[in-house]
C-alpha cells in the first residue's frame, strides 16, 4: 500500500469514482430529457410535470437518511450500493417500456411511469449516501492525500454529469418522443455498469490501509437482517411508498410532501436543541448550521431550474440551431458539470490565495446567492422585450450557467465542510440529514416555482405579483435570491459570532 506521503492513490480510489461516475450518469442522463418526456410523449401539463418534477427530486434527497440507516446497522456500504444500483437499473428499464407503451396503452404507460419514479427515488436513497462515506476510510488519518482523493471523486461525479445528459439527449432528444425510451434504455446500461464494476473490484480493491475491505456488513448486524427475502420486502415496500407518496403529491391531493418535510426539519431540531448534554456554545454551532440550511432552499430552488423551467426555454425560446445541426434541448444540462471541472480548480486556489482575507464561511454562501441572482439578472436582459415565439441566443443561457456554477462553487462545497465543521460530534448524522432535507424541500419548491413558468392564455402569479412573460420570471429569482444574499451579508457577523470563529 502507497505511504502518506505517496503521491499514488489506491486503486479503490478509482473503482469508487467509476462507480459513481456511471451511476450519475445515470441520474443526470434521465433529469435532463424527464420533462420533456412528460410534456412531449405523456403529454403531462407544464404545470403537472413541474409538479412532479420537484416532488420526485426531493424524494431523491430525502431518501438517502433511510439508505444510510439501513447501511450503519444492517447491510454495509458495499450491499447497499448494489442494491441501491440494481433498483435504479430495474427502474431506468421500467421507464424504458412506460416510453414503449405511451402511443398505445396510456393507462398502463402512466403505471409504469410513476413505479419506475419510485423505483429511482429508492435505489437512490441506498446507492448515494454510502459511496462517498468509503473515499476517506482508503487512507490512514491524517493522511495528506486526502483532500486530493476527494477532488478526483468530485471530478468523477461531474464527469457523469456531463456525459450523461449528451448521451441520453443524443439518442433520446430527437424530436420524435418515440425516441425517448432510449434515454432511459442508455441510464439503465450505464447503471449496470456501476453495479457490475461494484461486484468485479470492490472486494479486491476498495481496502483500508491494513487491506481490509470496507463497507461490509456490520458485525453487530442481526442474522435476520441478512436473509434476502428481509431486502426484497424493505425496497419493495420504500418503492411503493415512493410511488404513493410521488403520485398522490403530484394529483394535489391531501398528502403533500411539502408538510412532511417542514416536519423532519421540525422533529430534528427538536430533538438536537431539547438534548441537555449539548454546552451552549455547541447549540449556538447548531442554530448556524440551520441558519445556512435555511438559506441554502433559496439558492437550489432557483438553481434547480436547470430541469425544470429552463429546460422549458432551452426547448420553446432558445435558438439551437447551427446550422448543421439542431442542439438538443436537453444538452445545456451538462452545462453546470462542464463548468464545475473547469472553474472548481480557479476556486481552490482563489481561497487559498486570499489567505488571512479568505471571506467566512457565511459571507462566501452569500456570495453563490448574490452570483445566482446575477445570473438569472443576465438572462432576464437576454429575453427583456422579446415577443413570444422569437428565440434568443443560445449565450444567455450559457451565460447564466456559468454563474450559476460560480454561485454553487461558493456555496455547496463550503456549506457542506460548514456542516461538518460545527456539528457536534453525538449530532454529525442528524444534523448533516439538515442539509440534506433543506436540499430536498429546495427541490421540491423548485418545481412549485417552474410551475409558474409563462404560458400563453394562463395568468400566472407570485404574491399579487404578474407573471406575464420570462423577463417577469426570471425577475422573481434576481429578487428572490438577491435579497436572501443581501440578508445573508447581513448576518454574516452574527453568525461568526455564534461559531466563534
Amino acid at each position: 500500500m502507497p505511504t502518506a506521503s505517496s503521491n499514488t492513490h489506491p486503486k479503490g480510489l478509482y473503482v469508487l469514482f467509476a462507480t459513481e461516475m456511471w451511476e450519475r450518469f445515470n441520474y443526470y442522463g434521465m433529469r435532463a430529457i424527464l420533462v420533456l418526456f412528460m410534456t412531449k410523449a405523456l403529454l403531462f401539463s407544464k404545470e403537472f410535470s413541474s409538479q412532479l418534477y420537484g416532488g420526485y427530486t426531493s424524494l431523491v434527497y430525502l431518501t438517502p437518511l433511510i439508505g444510510g440507516y439501513f447501511a450503519d446497522r444492517f447491510w454495509g456500504n458495499q450491499r447497499s450500493i448494489i442494491l441501491g444500483g440494481l433498483i435504479m437499473a430495474i427502474g431506468e428499464f421500467i421507464l424504458y417500456f412506460c416510453g414503449s407503451t405511451y402511443a398505445s396503452d396510456p393507462a398502463l404507460s402512466n403505471l409504469l411511469f410513476f413505479t419506475g419514479l419510485g423505483f429511482m427515488i429508492t435505489g437512490n436513497g441506498f446507492f448515494k449516501p454510502n459511496i462517498s462515506a468509503l473515499v476517506g476510510q482508503l487512507y490512514p488519518k491524517g493522511d495528506s492525500r486526502i483532500d486530493a482523493a476527494y477532488t478526483i471523486f468530485y471530478m468523477g461525479i461531474n464527469v457523469g454529469a456531463a456525459i450523461g445528459p449528451f448521451v441520453c439527449g443524443f439518442v433520446g432528444d430527437t424530436g420524435n418522443p418515440a425516441d425517448f425510451k432510449w434515454a432511459f434504455l442508455a441510464g439503465g446500461i450505464g447503471m449496470l455498469i456501476s453495479v457490475i464494476t461494484q461486484v468485479l473490484y470492490h472486494r479486491k480493491y476498495v481496502v483500508d490501509p491494513q487491506n481490509n475491505t470496507l463497507g461490509l456488513t456490520p458485525t453487530a448486524a442481526p442474522h435476520w437482517s441478512k436473509n434476502p427475502f428481509f431486502a426484497l420486502i424493505v425496497l419493495l415496500g420504500l418503492v411503493g411508498l415512493a410511488t404513493g407518496l410521488l403520485y398522490l403529491d403530484s394529483s394535489g391531493g391531501k398528502v403533500n410532501l411539502f408538510y412532511l418535510l417542514v416536519a423532519c426539519i421540525l422533529i430534528i431540531g427538536i430533538i438536537v436543541f431539547g438534548d441537555k448534554s449539548l454546552t451552549r456554545l455547541e447549540k449556538s454551532k447548531v442554530a448556524v448550521i440551520f441558519a445556512v440550511s435555511f438559506f441554502v432552499i433559496f439558492f437550489w430552488s432557483a438553481y434547480e431550474q436547470a430541469g425544470a423551467s429552463l429546460t422549458f426555454f432551452a426547448d420553446e425560446q432558445t435558438n439551437r440551431d447551427l446550422g448543421f445541426y439542431v442542439v438538443p434541448a436537453s444538452f445545456f444540462a451538462s452545462l453546470n458539470a462542464i463548468f464545475i471541472v473547469a472553474f472548481a480548480p480557479l476556486f481552490a486556489w482563489f481561497w487559498v490565495r486570499l489567505g488571512k482575507n479568505d471571506p467566512s464561511s457565511p459571507t462566501k454562501m452569500a456570495w453563490g446567492l448574490l452570483l445566482l441572482a446575477l445570473g438569472y439578472l443576465w438572462i432576464a436582459f437576454g429575453v427583456k422585450g422579446v415577443q413570444p415565439g422569437i428565440k434568443v441566443s443560445m449565450i444567455w443561457l450559457i451565460g447564466m450557467y456559468a454563474l450559476h456554477t460560480a454561485g454553487e462553487l461558493c456555496l455547496s462545497p463550503i456549506g457542506l465542510s460548514l456542516v461538518n465543521k460545527l456539528a457536534p460530534i453525538k449530532f454529525a448524522s442528524l444534523l448533516m440529514a439538515v442539509w440534506f432535507t433543506a436540499n430536498a424541500f429546495a427541490n421540491y419548491m423548485a418545481g412549485a416555482l417552474s410551475k409558474l413558468y409563462p404560458e400563453e392564455g394562463k395568468a400566472k402569479q407570485i404574491l399579487g405579483f404578474p407573471i406575464t412573460d420570462n423577463y417577469d420570471f426570471f425577475m422573481m429569482f434576481v429578487v428572490m435570491s438577491g435579497i436572501a444574499a443581501f440578508i445573508l451579508f447581513f448576518l454574516s457577523r452574527k453568525l461568526q459570532t455564534l461559531m466563534k470563529e
